[in-house]
């Protein structure tokens, strides 16, 4: 009967420790909290950039992916690139912006 138990308690533990792994993040997977914050910066920043008078009318995308935030699309100007740079880096939770923006 001990021994059913112990064994029990094993598999348990082993389960336990496999589901914990599974939800980690990795290289090229993030987590669900990962992707969850991700999806926070990138509404803000979508937002912000939207409301703004300047940069309202060009079509930029945004995309995040562990923190780091992808500005991609065309503007008129560097002041517009600059201006949607600075925007996303004052948000909160970004880590590093990569600024693909280009001027026609």
């Amino acid at each position: 009967m001990k021994k059913t138990n112990i064994l029990i308690g094993c598999l348990v533990a082993l389960m336990l420790i496999a589901s914990f792994t599974a939800c980690a993040s990795s290289p090229e997977q993030s987590s669900t909290g990962e992707f969850v914050d991700d999806s926070v910066i990138t509404t803000k920043v979508k937002a912000l950039l939207a409301n703004d008078d300047f940069l309202k009318s060009f079509k930029i995308s945004v995309e995040t992916r562990k923190g780091i935030v992808q500005l991609s699309g065309f503007v008129n100007s560097q002041d517009a690139a600059s201006k949607a740079g600075q925007i996303t880096k004052g948000v909160g939770g970004v880590k590093a912006v990569k600024n693909d923006l280009i001027v026609q």
